[in-house]
């Protein structure tokens, strides 16, 4: 009857020579738990590697998302530069507008305007109100304002009929230059205009309500009429204030 296999203090058989079968059984075991182990390990570091490569092109997907959104961003501010300065103006542009009409006697300067300068709708220029030679009339319009649309077509034709003898000037005010251009567009308006889109000339006038026009004689003094112009009545103001018949 043969001994069975000593007992060590680690609870194990002994691994002595001549216990094969209790060291085959042992070594089979550890075998395995090492494939399972290498498995298990191999498995951790694909799966990490996978975890890795998702971080990493999420990452980038968002970066790429993030720089064509910034590009987008940087196209539409350009655009609507570019639009502001180039988008085709109905206007005549601002030159000699601070020189007095040819036809007229020497004239001061309106200096009792206030003291604003405002751009040309076309091109941009920065015309100074002071600078405004009488005899002038200053027209101060919307394309949201139901009068002013009654109105500016009857201050265009005036421009027409005194042309060289009575300076006649828009400002848009508080509009789009879209909205302005447009309106004045289908309206066959055509005479030079300052963009007054903040409101700067009705506020330093204590106004509200457009249209407003102001009349400049040929001494530089003003009047200002707050009530819109029609066909019947703006002669009679034009030659009552500037001394100019129409």
């Amino acid at each position: 009857m043969s001994r069975p296999a000593p007992i060590t203090s680690a609870g194990r058989p002994d691994a002595r020579p001549g216990a094969v079968v209790g060291r085959s059984a042992l070594d089979g075991s550890a075998g395995r738990g090492s494939s399972f182990v290498a498995a298990g390990r191999g498995s951790s570091f694909v799966a990490a590697g996978r975890e890795s490569s998702f971080v990493t092109a999420g990452r980038r997907r968002r970066m790429v998302a993030l720089l064509a959104l910034l590009a987008v961003v940087a196209t539409a501010a350009c655009s609507a530069e570019a639009r502001s300065s180039d988008d085709p103006s109905p206007f005549a542009d601002c030159t000699g507008l601070t020189a007095a009409p040819p036809s007229a006697p020497a004239a001061a300067p309106a200096g009792k305007l206030p003291d604003l300068r405002l751009p040309c709708f076309t091109g941009g220029k920065q015309v100074a109100l002071r600078e405004l030679h009488g005899p002038a009339l200053i027209n101060i319009w919307a394309s949201f304002c139901s009068p002013c649309r009654t109105e500016l077509p009857v201050i265009q034709r005036l421009a027409d009929r005194t042309a060289g003898r009575l300076t006649v000037l828009g400002v848009d005010s508080g509009d789009s230059r879209e909205a302005g251009a447009s309106f004045a567009a289908d309206k066959d308006v055509k005479l030079p205009t300052l963009f007054d889109e903040d409101n700067k000339l009705i506020n330093e006038l204590g106004r509200i309500n457009l249209p407003i026009t102001i009349f400049v004689d040929a001494s530089g003094r003003e009047f200002v009429q707050a009530l819109p112009l029609t066909e019947d009545s703006i002669d009679g103001l034009v030659r009552t204030h500037t001394g100019v018949t129409s």
